[in-house]
């Protein structure tokens, strides 16, 4: 597909990943719809990019949220074309724990943003695509979902994340299956060790720590990386179905 004057709503576009994806489909000539829970994160990702972006607060678990967004984008650019979900929060915490059983209500709200986010951006704006006139080989639209190496390799305390984003990888082929009727991609992105908020709050030693388990090359992931990886599986139509590492070659092993 080809991304001048397409429209794109990115989840999560205030910051990290969904920033940079952001940015990178408007420097390409797209038009971006960055949906964010965070006002003036949003807000200032839109304003940096200008004319080409709309900023819509927009909680990925609410059904009605969601829907404002999507028809932002009819409204403000006249369509839509695609999604990028890269809303999700990251949480750490043992099944049985110096304090007792793994909070409940953690792991369901872990579940909630980073799955169930992801699935209802999916349905509403895989909707509202496949409204739209096909283009070549009668493609409408394509959506990109971010799962983690975590969904493989989880780590201890990473039950919940693990989880969420494990579902997201089993999501994704079904979903994709069902619609190639509409002419609509479904592809996810698995991460590694990235350069996000999350990351950059970590010490130096435990950040030169990850850095040492990436083979190649040994340093924490950009989101400009990530990004280019949403670019390109936008325009090459073969892509579907599938979920792609993103990891420099690491394997986690447990610890």
């Amino acid at each position: 597909m080809e991304l001048r004057d397409g429209t794109f709503l990115v989840s999560g576009g205030g910051s990290g990943l969904g920033a940079a994806t952001a940015r990178a489909l408007a420097e390409s000539g797209a038009n971006v719809v960055i949906a964010d829970i965070r006002e003036e994160a949003g807000e200032s990702v839109a304003a940096e990019i200008g004319g080409r972006a709309e900023f819509v607060r927009t909680d990925v678990t609410d059904e009605e949220s969601v829907r404002e967004a999507v028809e932002a984008a009819g409204r403000a650019f006249g369509g839509l074309r695609g999604a990028v979900n890269c809303a999700g929060i990251g949480t750490a915490a043992r099944v049985l724990g110096r304090k007792g059983p793994h909070p409940l209500n953690l792991f369901a709200e872990t579940v909630r943003v980073n799955l169930v986010g992801t699935f209802n951006v999916i349905r509403l704006a895989g909707a509202r695509i496949s409204e739209e006139e096909p283009r070549g080989d009668g493609e409408r639209g394509v959506i990109v979902d971010t799962a983690s190496v975590a969904a493989f390799e989880g780590q201890i305390g990473q039950a919940a994340y693990a989880a969420s984003k494990g579902g997201i990888v089993s999501m994704t082929l079904p979903i994709a299956r069902e619609f190639a009727r509409f002419g609509i991609r479904i592809v996810t992105v698995a991460p590694g060790l990235f350069e996000t908020p999350m990351a950059a709050g970590l010490p130096d030693e435990a950040r030169e720590s990850l850095e040492r388990q990436v083979p190649f090359p040994p340093r924490l992931g950009r989101p400009e990386e990530y990004a280019a990886l949403v670019k390109h599986i936008i325009e090459n139509r073969m892509i579907n179905g599938e979920t792609i590492r993103l990891d420099g070659g690491i394997r986690m092993g447990p610890r």
